[in-house]
């Protein structure tokens, strides 16, 4: 009894926990070896997850670096697919690694899969902000989606953190170029060659940069080092020179550029770049030569008839040779017979046709040349020309107005803007003459004859106040003058 009641008797006080405490243990959880049993236990249990969990993530490790070899490899056989598939399961197993989003985007970028590169390079950017591959190709994809302020921030980006790279100064320079940011690109294009002199490519732009800028003589010495350096096979740079010339006055010398490149590279539109150049020369027959050749080699290149009835046309208007204008209806009626036949084509057809007398022939030319993209703006003021002549004075003013739309600040208006004005009076719609005569008075000047027509129109459209403002504007230029003087005693008192 004793033995059995010293055992059921607890070997440690428990007298200063509390009864309900006591109550959820039994006694021996309170024995000095039951204790350190457990405590082992639970030891061996929270290594053994500790273990697990360690053998895992070794484990997912090995199959990510896998992947990534996997991927790596299929790159380099030109297996893309493939490449995206492993990067793919890569980035599965570790979403925020920056080097599987960047291997896949890359990917992507190779496929031609802009937005979806876009995506994973994004993401790559935005695990490390440091991480120049990354950054200079996603640059890239936008400088492919033409988003070059885009690919400008991100190559900015790329030269904060590194400088020396002369390939990023290119990009950069290109993408300024393309945003229209000259001054800046040909300072980052500077750039560029002061690290790689060599750099055909960073020339070609530099040149084209000068070029717009209308600083011929360095364009040219731009281009002529691209050229240089450039393969044979690459002929933008010669182009671009040929064009330099040209704008120098130097048209014998764009010549035998464009001949040049017309012998390396034998195509339809190399031999019309040579023909057209001549007739822009004054060599006219040797244009017709030259654009004959094209259009017995390339019978099925419209562009080449097209040029030919060009300069045909051009002859024509110049001299009044009626037969140099068939041989231009000819070639430009072969040129639009083809489905392919552009709106230009069809505006010198309808020009021709006027030209010729048939009025009916030039408007159905003329119509068809308006209805294609992108439409030659003359075509709207020759359409506008051919029905006034007809006495359709709503479809000349309309014509004329989508003409002035086209143009824009592009070229000057002022003429234009008259006969809209003129036309929209003779519609009874002073107001929107008063619009038009306002615009050529600001394009052209001031002037009393246009100054009376304006208040004129002021008046029958019922602004008084403004017909009699424009009588005295121009009354104090010319005080004397007799159609606003006149125009004065007839207006009503405002």
């Amino acid at each position: 009894m004793t033995d059995s009641a010293t055992i059921r008797k607890p070997i440690v006080s428990v007298s200063s926990l509390e009864p309900a405490t006591l109550r959820k243990f039994p006694w021996f959880c309170y024995h000095p070896f039951v204790r350190r049993t457990l405590v082992a236990v639970v030891f061996v249990a929270v290594a053994g997850v500790a273990g697990a969990l360690a053998y895992s993530a070794l484990a997912n490790e090995r199959e990510f670096e896998r992947l990534i070899a996997a991927g790596d490899q299929a790159v380099a056989a030109d297996r893309r697919f493939e490449a995206i598939e492993a990067f793919s399961g890569a980035v599965a197993l570790k979403p925020d690694s920056m080097l599987a989003h960047l291997k896949r985007g890359a990917s992507y970028l190779s496929q031609g899969e802009l937005d979806a590169a876009l995506r994973d390079l994004r993401e790559a950017v935005d695990l490390d902000p440091s991480a120049l591959l990354a950054i200079e190709l996603l640059g890239d994809v936008n400088a492919s989606l033409n988003r070059a302020e885009r690919a400008t921030e991100r190559y900015e980006a790329y030269l904060a953190l590194d400088e020396r790279v002369a390939r990023v100064h290119y990009k950069l320079g290109l993408s300024r170029y393309r945003a229209g940011r000259t001054a800046a690109a040909a300072t980052a294009l500077q750039q560029a060659l002061k690290l790689d002199p060599a750099m055909g490519d960073a020339h070609y732009v530099l040149g084209l940069v000068w070029r717009d800028e209308n600083n011929l003589p360095a364009a040219r010495r731009a281009l002529e080092e691209a050229a240089r350096r450039s393969p044979a096979s690459q002929t933008a740079p010669r182009e671009a020179l040929a064009e330099v010339w040209a704008l120098e006055g130097e048209h014998g010398k764009a010549i035998n550029e464009l001949e040049a490149l017309a012998a390396l590279d034998p195509r339809a539109d190399r031999l019309v770049a040579v023909g057209l150049a001549q007739a822009r020369a004054g060599r006219e027959d040797a244009a017709v030569l030259t654009l004959g050749r094209a259009v017995d080699r390339f019978p099925d290149a419209p562009q080449a008839y097209a040029a030919l009835g060009h300069v045909w046309l051009t002859s024509a208007q110049r001299r009044g040779d009626r037969v140099a204008l068939n041989k231009a209806l000819e070639a430009l009626q072969q040129a639009a017979s083809r489905s392919d036949a552009s709106s230009d084509t069809f505006a010198e057809l309808g020009r021709a046709w006027s030209l010729a007398g048939d009025m009916q022939a030039a408007e159905r030319a003329l119509r068809q040349a308006v209805a294609r993209v992108p439409v030659p703006p003359d075509a709207y003021r020759q359409l506008a020309d051919v029905t006034a002549r007809d006495g359709r004075l709503q479809d000349s003013r309309d014509a004329l107005l989508r003409y002035a739309t086209l143009v824009g600040d592009d070229r000057p208006l002022a003429d234009v803007s008259i006969r809209i004005a003129d036309l929209s009076m003779q519609l009874g719609e002073p107001a929107l003459a008063v619009r038009w005569f306002d615009r050529a008075i600001g394009e052209s000047g001031p002037n009393a004859a246009l100054q009376a027509r304006l208040a004129d129109a002021a008046w029958k459209g019922g602004d008084l106040v403004r017909a009699h403002q424009v009588v005295d504007e121009g009354l104090a230029a010319e005080p004397g003058n007799r159609p606003l003087l006149q125009l004065k005693r007839r207006l009503p008192a405002p």
